[in-house]
């Protein structure tokens, strides 16, 4: 099979032609594998799309056009209305932010004592700190002024978190700089459930240039170092 092993982008197949020769064609959305309900994703034009596999078809079959260039991936599930993120709560999203990834570390964490190899040992070392101290917050909602004096109290243990979920992100490539596309998997699987978190991305990148550096990122969530 010349296709075997031949690598397309999102939204496009291996074709191979009258000699043989594989190449990238778009994909057909209408030959999309069928999908259940919580696979559906909803695009920048306010569509539902069964799945990732029929946005980016429809994506690769608008290529050149300016319907094209705009249709993105908005986020997972169906589309619904979002709700505006007003000042306050943009204001309070880091608090809520910082808990969250805090307590996804420390599940890991507990995960890897039983099931080694989630976490590398470094992780687990500093993890380990946070794990082990007996004023943690449980997990769950609570309220802003609890958080934010958790934050102040123990502020060195929210400052891994974030690094870390940075370095996460941070992946194509490994540059210190995240990219919308790098934004993109957070972002999509959160505005369900965290309205403001586009707003709070555009307001991270402080000079404006489309990208967030490490130091803007810290900045967002309150870190100083």
């Amino acid at each position: 099979d010349p296709c075997w092993n031949f690598h397309c982008k999102r939204g496009k197949v291996c074709h191979a032609d009258k000699q043989g020769k594989p190449h990238c064609i778009c994909q057909d959305p209408a030959a999309c594998p069928p999908t259940k309900d919580y696979e559906h994703v909803c695009g920048t034009d306010n569509k539902t799309y069964e799945g990732t596999c029929q946005l980016f078809g429809t994506k690769c079959q608008l290529e050149g056009t300016k319907m094209g260039r705009q249709l993105h991936l908005d986020y997972m599930g169906s589309c619904k209305y979002i709700p505006p993120c007003t000042d306050y709560e943009v204001d309070q999203f880091p608090l809520r932010m910082r808990d969250w990834l805090k307590n996804i570390l420390i599940q890991y964490y507990e995960r890897d004592l039983n099931t080694s190899g989630i976490l590398t040992e470094k992780q687990r070392n500093k993890i380990k700190k946070i794990y082990q101290n007996d004023k943690r917050l449980v997990a769950g909602d609570h309220p802003v002024e609890l958080l934010l004096h958790d934050f102040e109290k123990n502020y060195h243990m929210y400052v891994y978190p974030v690094h870390w979920q940075f370095h996460q992100l941070d992946q194509h490539p490994v540059d210190r700089l995240l990219t919308h596309s790098e934004l993109a998997p957070l972002r999509a699987s959160l505005v369900p459930m965290e309205h403001c978190i586009t707003r709070f991305f555009q307001e991270c990148d402080g000079d404006q240039d489309k990208l967030i550096a490490l130091k803007e990122w810290c900045h967002c969530f309150g870190i100083k170092e």
